[in-house]
């Protein structure tokens, strides 16, 4: 079979069949590395404090380029704008988040955010909004929830989930489409606010980045992995193709072989016949 193999045409048969390969390979690893999406490729950026105003505008749709990020702000709390998130884990233990609708200095038209002051076990605890009217806050932005259907089985003030889209009816004011669990709240005396003050009975809430996943896309590595194939298919097209025409060449010799047996043996007994003739006469 090396000898077939080894014949002009088939060897240009195989560069061809391993060029195919080839870019079957390479079409292969496109797609595998097309099947991995990284979560979040600004993942690095989101600890560094930026103004609230100069990277997100009240109606804008959150993007990973502004969710997760931590964020500066100033403007002061409405007044009765308090209400809760219920089922929040703190520790292990279901509570409620305590958030009030913040008014944001320098937003376009006076919109409002919804920030999260902390986090307590019993809504009976709970300390009214600061009052103060220049409130400087660092917090972590992060998107909006969905609105949620249960929320009528809920006592008023109280909600399943943080939509702005629902508290925009609740406090009939224009909000950011996100809101910002708040880190650190001080007034313009530099005195700590919310439930980082000492008397406070709100616990913190610490909210971190959401971890850089990869997500796979298993159409993608099905088509790397189809590629695969294919390029293994080329070079065994190769071989098949040789290995048949090696055994026909194997065949037809046989033929040719069998075939001169026997028109030997037929001419042998034509001779025989002719000698058997002429000693009878």
């Amino acid at each position: 079979m090396l000898k077939t193999a080894l014949q002009a045409k088939w060897i240009a048969a195989l560069v061809f069949a391993l060029i195919l390969a080839t870019v079957f390979v390479v079409l292969s690893a496109w797609q595998f590395g097309e099947s991995q999406s990284e979560g979040n490729p600004v993942q690095d950026i989101t600890e560094t404090p930026v103004p609230l105003t100069e990277i997100y505008e009240p109606g804008q749709s959150m993007s990973i380029y502004e969710a997760d990020r931590i964020v500066d702000l100033s403007g002061s709390f409405l007044e009765d704008s308090e209400v809760a998130i219920a089922e929040r884990l703190h520790d292990g233990v279901s509570g409620y988040w305590i958030v009030g609708a913040f008014e944001v200095a320098d937003s376009p038209e006076g919109e409002v955010i919804p920030m999260v002051l902390g986090w307590t076990d019993s809504l009976d605890s709970v300390d009214e909004l600061p009052d103060a009217e220049e409130l400087e806050v660092r917090g972590r932005l992060i998107p909006p929830e969905a609105p949620a259907s249960g929320d009528q089985d809920l006592p008023a003030g109280v909600f399943s989930t943080l939509s702005s889209a629902e508290l925009t009816n609740t406090w009939d004011a224009r909000t950011y489409s996100g809101f910002v669990v708040a880190f650190d709240i001080e007034d313009s005396q530099g005195e700590t606010l919310g439930a980082a003050a000492s008397e406070s009975p709100l616990e913190e809430v610490w909210v971190g980045p959401q971890p850089e996943s990869s997500e796979v896309n298993w159409l993608n590595l099905f088509y790397a992995l189809e590629w695969v194939v294919f390029a293994g298919f080329a070079v065994y097209l190769w071989y098949r193709m040789v290995r048949d025409d090696h055994e026909k060449q194997i065949e037809e010799a046989r033929l040719d072989r069998e075939w001169q047996e026997q028109w030997q043996r037929e001419q042998l007994a034509l001779r025989r016949q002719q000698r058997e003739q002429n000693d009878d006469e």
